[in-house]
């Protein structure tokens, strides 16, 4: 006799079943009834958890790019950072690539889905895996402590990601990677603390021109 599943674990499971979904049929093609017969459960335990299709969407589409997540640890900063690019290019060209580009498309008529996409961008997986790659590179006295910010953190895989929706292009050439993290990831970082302290008395120095020339 079986037992039934609560909690975590069928929540695994239903994770799991709508990743092979994603994997087999693309967004367009996942159901939550596909789901549910995928994961031996009902609708309703779906539901109470992902309140619709485009939430467990995303929810899958993480569990599947969570399992491949890089974490790599050069010992320099742009080691890693072009470690992290090449993993991401690789993983976009792949199956993978094709699950985000279906989300995408389907985004451009699904409000939710293009909402949960853009409210979930700026604290997933990859973000917080380049913010411990800064973290790391400060440490070490390789960057400023001011570097480790969201901003700088998101901007190499904004990039890309831009790379992939102008160009139409099936993979990125190394050469693009290369010059993300040189021309402008290692410049932001480098240049955060220093950078912005010189054009804050760069403003001052002309205000104060400006005050004694009226006096």
């Amino acid at each position: 006799m079986s037992t039934r599943r609560r909690g975590e674990e069928l929540e695994r499971a239903i994770l799991h079943a709508a990743a092979e979904e994603l994997r087999e049929s693309g967004y367009p093609g996942m159901t939550m009834d596909r789901v549910a017969a995928r994961a031996g459960t009902n609708k309703n335990a779906i539901y109470r958890r992902w309140p619709h299709r485009a939430a467990l969407g995303i929810a899958a589409y993480r569990h599947l790019t969570d399992a491949v997540m890089p974490d790599p640890d050069t010992g320099s900063l742009r080691g890693d950072a072009l470690a992290m690019l090449r993993q991401a290019n690789e993983t976009w060209s792949s199956p993978y690539g094709a699950i985000l580009r279906g989300l995408l498309a389907a985004a451009a008529d699904d409000p939710e889905l293009l909402t949960l996409m853009r409210e979930r961008s700026g604290a997933d997986t990859m973000d917080r895996a380049w913010l411990t790659m800064l973290r790391r590179a400060a440490a070490r006295g390789e960057a400023p402590a001011a570097a480790v910010h969201l901003r700088v953190a998101t901007t190499p895989m904004m990039l890309l990601r831009a790379e992939y929706v102008t160009r139409g292009l099936p993979s990125v050439p190394d050469q693009v990677l290369t010059e993300i993290v040189d021309e402008v990831f290692l410049p932001l970082v480098h240049g955060r603390g220093s950078g912005r302290r010189q054009a804050l008395n760069q403003i001052e120095n002309r205000e104060g021109g400006g005050e004694h020339a009226q006096q």
